[in-house]
């Protein structure tokens, strides 16, 4: 049986969870589960959440991740919630009462990136 890989921990967690949402590409968005799964962190989307919030990179796409179910979690008329909905429509993706819509959070991001 195949040894299971060792998630990473502390500085290479939060190195590994920068890199899965670097890895989104425009126009594209996926789940808080699905990046702390290609981080090598499954079910740890909580811990990616708290990674996004503590910010520090302006480059950093975070406005690509949302919810399991498409909406942004941030509150509505927030100006987290404001600034996600202009970011994610300026990358031609649709939002509608705070959902992401004609497109759904990839289940996967070879999902997202391979899709025919």
């Amino acid at each position: 049986m195949p040894r299971q890989p060792t998630p990473p921990k502390g500085r290479d967690s939060r190195a590994a969870i920068l890199a899965a949402v670097r890895a989104v590409p425009a126009g594209a968005v996926a789940g808080y589960g699905e990046i702390a799964r290609r981080a090598g962190l499954p079910g740890r989307a909580r811990l990616v959440a708290r990674i996004l919030a503590e910010g520090g990179d302006p480059g950093l796409p975070w406005h690509r991740v949302l919810r399991s179910d498409g909406r942004i979690a941030f509150p509505p008329g927030s100006e987290g919630y404001d600034e996600q909905v202009q970011r994610l429509r300026a990358e031609g993706v649709a939002v509608e009462a705070g959902r992401v819509r004609g497109q759904r959070a990839a289940a996967t991001l070879d999902e997202l990136l391979w899709k025919p």
